[in-house]
């Protein structure tokens, strides 16, 4: 018969060797599962920045692509227009009558290799961009954005250099401000088909006239154009220049005054509606 008092409990009955090992076992078990946590932890830590690193390269890659972030390449033709001969990434500008001339404004960036958008212009020709010298492997078309076309332009502002769009609907400030920073931040460019509010420069063509035609005859070859530009709140002073737009090859050049040959035939302009 056992007595109570001299009962002991298992653990209490083990040797202290005995105690010291299953202690020793249960702190390399918490031991082992603590590594092992640490170890997951490290491995999930490193595979975000594994992520990270390789979104950053693909960004590189992507900025590696664009032409330059403070200026873009223009057209010769329109450098006397614009403040420092150039296209200012962040800018927007407005040419409220001409397709052409819009289309001039892309030129030079895309032979340079930017990449350019062109957003509700389905009049835009494809084979007269080529011919201009536009990169068409670099060019993206949205011919009818719908009453989308706002958020259209937008979004292709992060992947082209220069957007040309013609805003088909009243523009509010608000989206005015929100595009215009987005174009600071990605370095693009805003051409507008029309009016757009805050216009850094406007070009217009202020007057026409076509050559070619004689005395009832003959055939449309060049139209000479006088280009104005003004800018916002005067920021920039008021200037123009002339234009062939386009000449008889189909480019776009400054018009030089052309005295007729002797013994030729001068061809007088005639005033026709663009």
């Amino acid at each position: 018969m056992f007595e109570y008092e001299g009962m002991q409990t298992a653990a209490a009955l083990r040797s202290p060797d005995e105690r010291g090992d299953r202690g020793r076992g249960d702190r390399e078990y918490i031991g082992r599962n603590g590594a092992a946590r640490a170890s997951d932890h490290v491995g999930a830590t490193r595979a975000a920045l594994d992520r990270i690193t390789a979104l950053r390269s693909r960004v590189a890659d992507m900025e590696a692509t664009r032409v330059d972030t403070e200026g873009l390449p223009t057209a010769d033709a329109l450098a006397p227009l614009l403040p420092g001969g150039a296209i200012r990434a962040g800018g927007t500008y407005s040419v409220p009558e001409s397709v052409l001339l819009a289309q001039t404004m892309l030129q030079a960036a895309s032979a340079a290799g930017a990449w350019c958008a062109v957003v509700g212009v389905p009049s835009f020709g494809v084979e007269a961009a080529a011919a201009a010298g536009i990169d068409l492997e670099r060019l993206v078309l949205v011919p009818d954005p719908g009453d989308q076309w706002l958020a259209v332009t937008a979004a292709l502002a992060d992947v082209a250099q220069i957007v040309l769009t013609r805003p088909l609907g009243r523009v509010v400030p608000g989206d005015v401000a929100r595009l215009s920073a987005r174009l600071r931040q990605r370095g693009a460019a805003l051409v507008a088909l029309g009016s757009w509010p805050g216009a850094d420069v406007t070009l217009r063509v202020a007057e026409s006239h076509w050559s070619g035609i004689g005395q009832g005859h003959g055939y449309l070859t060049e139209r000479r154009v006088t280009v104005t530009a003004s800018g916002r709140a005067g920021a920039v002073r008021p200037t123009s220049t002339e234009l062939l737009l386009p000449a008889a090859d189909g480019s776009v050049r400054a018009a030089v005054p052309v005295a007729a040959s002797a013994g030729g035939r001068a061809l007088r302009p005639v005033a026709v509606a663009s």
